[in-house]
């Protein structure tokens, strides 16, 4: 379901996805992907509003995609062998993010 949240970091409000829910003392955060930006973001629950009909019918400019059969590597350096070696990781480098980004400009 896609709700309006207000983006402190955009300081306007947007379209997004609701991936999650974490409680906390003063409220629940929100774990959100901005369909029109392509961001992810936490925001508090107070922050989100129900969408109108006319403002849901605007496609999204974003859309959550992934590069088919490609897996994230980094390099792993072992300090006692003096060796570096590149296998697979978990999640994507920085570094290599910011290179797949300037590669697509």
């Amino acid at each position: 379901q896609v709700y309006v949240v207000f983006s402190e970091e955009l300081q306007c409000w947007c379209r997004a996805l609701v991936e999650s829910v974490r409680r906390q003392a003063d409220g629940c955060q929100l774990g959100c992907f901005l369909v029109d930006y392509a961001k992810y973001c936490s925001v508090a629950s107070e922050s989100v509003r129900v969408l109108l009909e006319a403002f849901a019918k605007i496609p999204y400019r974003a859309k959550k995609c992934r590069l088919h059969c490609t897996k994230p590597l980094t390099l792993h350096i072992d300090y006692c062998e003096n060796t570096a070696k590149i296998g697979p990781a978990k999640r994507w480098d920085t570094a290599a993010i910011q290179h797949f980004r300037k590669l697509i400009e």
